[in-house]
């Protein structure tokens, strides 16, 4: 059984300034590398530009960037025996 989601994508929350939601979604790059686009966007005042693990980009500008979160997914656990 395959599905879209890469077992190595990595889960992103973006906080925008003045808005009560929050972005979240799941990137197909590692940890790092976000780590790196995040730094790269705050330093040089661009947009932050991300992709999920479907292709889709998320784009926000740097000045509007509250924080950013970045994690592994948890592992969904189905069945009656999953702990």
């Amino acid at each position: 059984m395959s599905s879209k989601k890469s077992d190595k994508a990595s889960q992103v929350r973006i906080s925008i300034t003045h808005v009560s939601s929050e972005l979240s979604f799941e990137c197909p790059m590692a940890p790092e590398e976000i780590k790196a686009a995040v730094t790269a966007a705050l330093t040089s005042a661009t947009p932050l530009v991300l992709s999920d693990v479907r292709g889709h980009e998320v784009i926000v500008p740097a000045e509007k960037i509250g924080y950013v979160e970045i994690g592994q997914p948890t592992e969904r656990r189905v069945g009656f025996g999953a702990n």
